[in-house]
């Protein structure tokens, strides 16, 4: 089997070494692609918050697909950036990081917590596979509306359903359902959304019903940050 055929497989497969001539060129490739995002992702992270253009640009030219309405915030970072595609309405706080070796797949309206990682590719338990950098890939799904809490890690293969949260610190190792409230180490399905949410946004505390007048969606929320970064004000 080729590499890229191994990579899309989910095969164990190393990414140099391969006498095929097809597997050259494709370890080429995707070393240009590698190098590409380096150089890419070091211009975003040095961008002046100033420059919302140069930043929107720089992600519009790296990733698989960007949607409208998208904003990351610096720093971040990118195995690949052109493996990764991400919906309308997307914001993610401080120190994201994607190791896209293959697809990653995120809906719109998904908001995520500072210090989230996504990493497509492990590698074998046994260390005698481990040794010269063998691994594998598998793609992760994230649905609409999710929120994904800080600190937390999603592993090689996962989908999150839509309009699942995801709890500060969880390592999430397989698929989480829709409509679910999900964390822990490792991440379990904790209950179901459901109508005391609509009256209650946390325990004990009743929605005011004058939410929406200031940010009437997710769209506002991110033009607001963007707003807030360029006063020096961006917190969460």
């Amino acid at each position: 089997m080729l590499l890229k055929d191994k990579m899309k497989n989910g095969q164990l497969y190393r990414e140099f070494g391969h006498e095929n001539i097809e597997d050259q060129e494709y370890e080429k490739e995707i070393e240009r692609q590698r190098l590409n995002c380096k150089a890419r992702m070091f211009e975003y992270n040095h961008c002046h918050p100033d420059n919302k253009k140069e930043k929107q640009d720089i992600l519009r030219g790296l990733l698989g697909h960007a949607g409208e309405n998208i904003w990351i915030e610096a720093p971040a970072y990118f195995a690949y950036g052109c493996n990764t595609y991400i919906g309308e309405n997307f914001y993610a706080n401080f120190n994201l990081v994607v190791v896209d070796d293959i697809e990653v797949h995120i809906g719109n309206n998904v908001m995520v917590a500072p210090n989230v990682t996504l990493s497509v590719t492990g590698h074998p338990v046994d260390p005698e596979y481990r040794r010269g950098g063998t691994q594998f890939s598998l793609p992760i799904v994230i649905g609409d509306d999710v929120w994904i809490g800080a600190n937390s890690v999603i592993l090689p293969g996962v989908t999150i359903g839509d309009n699942s949260v995801i709890g500060a610190g969880s390592v999430v190792t397989q698929d989480i359902p829709a409509n679910s409230v999900a964390y822990g180490v490792p991440c379990r399905v904790i209950r179901e959304i459901n109508d005391y949410d609509k009256e209650y946004y946390r325990k004990g505390k009743k929605v005011n019903l004058d939410w929406q007048k200031p940010m009437p969606s997710l769209k506002g929320y991110i033009l607001y940050n963007k707003v807030r970064c360029l006063n020096g004000s961006a917190s969460r």
